[in-house]
C-alpha cells in the first residue's frame, strides 16, 4: 500500500468520521448544541477541503496511485453517509433524502466495479451532472450540520433546499450512468 501525502489527507478524511459523530454524544456539560454544530459544520468542511487537495497534490507531486484512486472515493462516500446519517437522527433530513443518496453511492459504486471488471470502465466516468450533485451536497451538508442563521441567510432553509435538489440530481445522475451502461449490461444478460 503506497502511502504519501494526498492518501494521508484521504485517510485523514476517513478519520474524521468518528469524529463527526463523536461531537454529538458529547455530554451536555460538555459542549452546547450550537459549540456542537459548529465543530461539525468546520470538521465536515475541513473533510471537504481535503478532498480536493488529495486530488490536487497527488496531480501536482505526481503521485497519483491505483490505491489512492480507490481510498478517494470511498472516503467521500463514507463522509457523505455518515454525515446524512447524523442529519436524519437530528431531524434535519428526511430519511427519504438519505435514502437516496446513499442508495444511489452503493448502487453507482457497484455498476463502476462491475464495468471496470469487464472493462468499460469508460462508460460510467464521472459527467458533468455528478459533479454538480456532489457540489449541491457539499453545500448543502455544511449548511444543514450548522443549522443557525449565518450573516443573516437561514442555513437551515438553504441547506434543505439544496439537498432535496441533490436528491433531484442524485436520481437524474443514477439513470444518467445507467443509461451509459445499458448497452454492456443488455449485451452480458442476452449472453446468459
Amino acid at each position: 500500500m503506497p502511502f504519501n501525502l494526498p492518501i494521508f489527507l484521504t485517510w485523514l478524511r476517513i478519520l474524521a468520521i468518528p469524529l463527526l459523530i463523536a461531537v454529538y454524544y458529547l455530554p451536555a456539560d460538555w459542549a452546547s448544541p450550537y459549540e456542537r454544530d459548529v465543530f461539525a459544520t468546520c470538521l465536515f468542511a475541513a473533510a471537504a477541503f481535503t478532498d480536493w487537495a488529495d486530488g490536487y497534490l497527488a496531480r501536482k507531486l505526481n503521485q497519483t496511485s491505483a490505491f489512492g484512486a480507490f481510498l478517494d472515493p470511498v472516503a467521500d462516500k463514507l463522509m457523505v453517509a455518515a454525515t446524512l446519517i447524523v442529519l436524519v437522527q437530528l431531524g434535519r433530513v428526511d430519511a427519504i433524502v438519505a435514502t437516496i443518496i446513499i442508495g444511489r453511492e452503493i448502487t453507482i459504486s457497484a455498476l463502476r466495479e462491475w464495468m471496470a471488471k469487464i472493462g468499460a470502465a469508460k462508460s460510467v466516468a464521472v459527467s458533468m451532472i455528478g459533479k454538480i450533485k456532489t457540489a449541491a451536497q457539499m453545500l448543502a451538508l455544511p449548511m444543514l450540520l450548522f443549522h443557525s442563521p449565518l450573516l443573516g441567510l437561514d442555513m437551515k432553509w438553504l441547506g434543505n433546499w439544496l439537498i432535496w435538489v441533490a436528491a433531484l440530481l442524485t436520481l437524474w445522475s443514477m439513470g444518467y450512468y445507467l443509461r451509459m451502461a445499458w448497452p454492456e449490461i443488455a449485451s452480458r444478460s442476452s449472453e446468459k
